[in-house]
């Protein structure tokens, strides 16, 4: 594979558990209401870029809240694959998560894929490393209401996942839509032996490790109760207190988000 095809962009200026999480209120609060829910942020990283480490301590930091910003965010890592013919192949890497970069890239019109990349409610894109960027880009990003999902957790084997939602969305939105379950894990730390960051320990937070559709909706009215399963096969060490689930609506055509919410997993899943 070519450099100019990809680029890696410098920086710029075992028994059945049920769990049921409570935490969704049932309508939000006049403030909430008005100020809107939390802007998704998805960042297009891999350990074998050499710049990708950088935008992956900015990301762990938005994620602690040190930039103090007014509005929540949710945040997920995908870890794409073609850079793992430069010497490194990215354990978390996945063609899947190529082919999701690649429709933002048409959807943007860009010329080209590159790492790191963030895109901000699936409407405005950055280099990944470029804090002054990404921090405007979550400012001035639409926000709409939070969805408003329950969850309860299924385990039948220790290889599985089952998550059962119940809820609603509450953004105002034309056309067609998917409602999108990611299950990210944080916490992660790997010694990167080969390729552009050799010798480094490389450690990534938020990072998506499955990702499924569970309904698609069409001319949905706000309020009006979804529910859906999805199943997730599960990894090696999976630990479900360094996991978290995202639910997020986005609009076909457009890719654009309207509506999300973080589930925290049961700590004793």
């Amino acid at each position: 594979m070519a450099r100019g095809i990809f680029a890696c962009f410098p920086k710029r200026s075992p028994k059945q558990v049920n769990k049921s999480n409570e935490a969704v209120p049932d309508e939000l609060s006049p403030e909430e209401l008005k100020t809107g829910g939390p802007v998704v942020v998805e960042l297009f990283s891999s350990q074998g870029c050499a710049t990708s480490p950088e935008a992956e301590l900015l990301f762990s930091r938005l994620g602690r809240g040190d930039f103090n910003l007014e509005m929540p965010v949710i945040l997920m890592a995908y870890h794409v694959d073609y850079w793992d013919f430069n010497g490194w192949k990215d354990p978390f890497g996945s063609s899947q998560w190529t082919v999701r970069q690649k429709e933002y890239v048409e959807s943007f019109n860009l010329d080209t894929m590159f790492t790191p990349q963030v895109v901000v409610q699936g409407r405005s894109q950055c280099i990944g490393n470029d804090e002054e960027a990404l921090l405007s880009s979550i400012v001035n990003a639409p926000r709409y209401p939070q969805t408003a999902f329950q969850a309860t957790f299924e385990r039948s084997t220790t290889e599985s996942l089952k998550v059962c939602l119940k809820g609603s969305i509450r953004a105002k939105m034309d056309g067609g839509a998917d409602v999108m379950v990611a299950i990210y894990e944080s916490g992660l730390v790997t010694d990167c032996k080969n390729g552009e960051n050799k010798g480094r320990m490389i450690a990534n937070d938020f990072v998506v490790r499955k990702l499924s559709k569970m309904c698609s909706i069409k001319n949905h009215p706000p309020k009006k109760t979804l529910s859906g399963t999805v199943d997730f096969g599960l990894w090696e060490d999976f630990n479900s207190t360094k996991c978290g689930i995202v639910v997020f609506v986005q609009q076909h055509g457009t890719h654009h988000i309207f509506g999300s919410q973080r589930i925290q997993l049961p700590a004793d899943l």
